[in-house]
């Protein structure tokens, strides 16, 4: 552990951001291989309906999953702190009770989204006919919950010392099961759509036994006992105030998303599919934008912690450059070989044409996303949270679901749809640049942090 805690805190700034965010990329890599798994096999072997099926889900699992990921990275934020101040005891005390808060959270998740799931999905206009795979996909996934919400929290303690290796060596093999339960449910079974996501589910408790055996045995600083996993009430409440903005945050461009969703549902089982296919492809182009901002969390929650007020400035602007750049890479790729990606996906020539157009609207702005997420992360790492909580407020769901109610009904066109996603994305972008310009963050972050821990 004293080698992560130095390769933050001294040295090339540069080796150290991408030293950390290289791992990670991989670890974001494998997992979003559990979502793209289920729907590869699913659509080529179950069907379009099946893969409208497991799309129609895809929004209101990153509703009810964002606003718990969010607490975790609330959770990040304070013990990396704690970890750059050499603070032990307060580190312990945060360890165990995000461990303690995560594990009431999974539980909680699990009985309320396997028994709402069906009604929402109702609400969301999924049609009839995909209806009752939705639900069933749902059941499953969430059966899972506890398993990914503990996952998500011991990643997020692991990262938050530096540590992005562990995590993702236990995410390869948990993905590499998920594959092989998928195509012996799917392919060979021919058990139905529910089965992928049993497959999630089985995979993910894999994971999280891999990661607290890790923190039992060899956690160091971060060393978990399980006579210790209890919650702290003074801890969570400052956990809490760094985690609620940022769950906030997720959840409700979730609920913005969802609202997308249902849009889309409108034009249809094509659509959907077409639509769906983007987004996984989506999620993995969003894979550099993750590992980059976690390490620029990361890397500030540490420096400042340390009171390393200038490096926290350099690294922030490399960090930054560096998303926006390999993310508009990722998108011109994606925007090129859109036809081959989505029919990787869908068969229908209808489904592959709505996939193709979206991906070719959104693709070429991928900088605007990343550009609003890095912003973001550098404001998190020095837990100012309520900044980027209401700038995508505002612009990703208020504005988002404005234009759609008000031009949808309209133009009754899907682009649309597509297009008000660069639309938000550059809004925020613009905020949250203005901000960085007329605000020294960097100086004031690291005293008002100090006082509230």
């Amino acid at each position: 552990m004293a080698k992560e805690k130095a390769s933050m805190l001294t040295g090339s700034i540069p080796r150290s951001i991408i030293a950390f965010a290289v791992p990670l990329f991989f670890g974001n890599l494998f997992q979003q291989l559990y979502n793209t798994a289920d729907s590869l096999i699913v659509g080529n072997f179950l069907g379009n309906r099946a893969l409208a099926a497991v799309s129609a889900t895809y929004m209101l699992i990153m509703l009810l999953v964002g606003f718990f990921q969010g607490i975790g990275i609330g959770a990040g934020v304070v013990i990396s702190q704690f970890f750059g101040a050499g603070e032990k005891e307060r580190l312990k005390v945060s360890v165990h009770t995000q461990l303690a808060f995560s594990a009431l959270v999974g539980l909680f998740l699990t009985v309320f989204a396997t028994w709402l799931s069906p009604e929402i999905l109702k609400l969301m206009g999924t049609p009839e006919e995909v209806m009752p795979q939705a639900a069933e996909y749902l059941r499953f996934y969430f059966l899972g919950s506890i398993g990914l919400v503990l996952y998500n929290a011991c990643m997020g303690i692991m990262q938050a010392v530096g540590d992005s290796r562990h995590p993702l060596y236990y995410l390869i093999i948990s993905s590499v099961i998920n594959i092989v339960l998928d195509v012996l449910f799917v392919a060979v079974f021919r058990w139905g759509v529910w089965s992928a996501a049993l497959a999630t589910s089985i995979s993910q408790i894999v994971s999280v036994v891999l990661c607290l055996v890790r923190l039992v045995r060899k956690g160091g600083d971060i060393k978990i006992s399980f006579k210790e996993i209890k919650i702290d009430f003074a801890m969570l409440k400052v956990i809490l105030r760094y985690g609620i903005p940022t769950g906030v945050q997720n959840s409700i461009i979730a609920i913005a998303n969802v609202v997308v969703q249902s849009n889309i549902n409108h034009f249809g089982e094509m659509a959907i599919s077409g639509c769906g296919a983007y987004s996984k492809l989506e999620g993995f182009a969003f894979l550099p934008i993750m590992s980059f901002t976690s390490a620029i969390t990361t890397f500030v929650g540490q420096n400042i912690g340390a009171g390393n007020t200038k490096r926290v400035k350099k690294g922030a602007v490399f960090g930054v450059i560096c998303s926006i750049l390999t993310a508009e890479l990722v998108g011109l790729i994606l925007h090129i070989f859109a036809p081959a990606l989505i029919s990787a996906f869908t068969r229908e020539p209808e489904a592959i044409s709505f996939g193709v157009m979206k991906s070719r609207t959104c693709g070429l702005f991928f900088c605007l996303l990343a550009a609003s997420h890095a912003f973001s992360a550098v404001l998190r790492g020095a837990g100012r949270t309520m900044i980027p909580m209401f700038t995508m407020l505002t612009f990703w769901c208020v504005v988002r679901v404005s234009f759609l109610e008000i031009m949808v009904p309209i133009t009754e066109s899907i682009e649309v749809v597509n297009w008000v996603y660069p639309l938000t994305w550059a809004l925020s972008t613009i905020t949250l640049f203005v901000y960085f310009l007329i605000s020294p963050w960097y100086k004031a972050g690291a005293t008002k942090k100090k006082k509230k821990i």
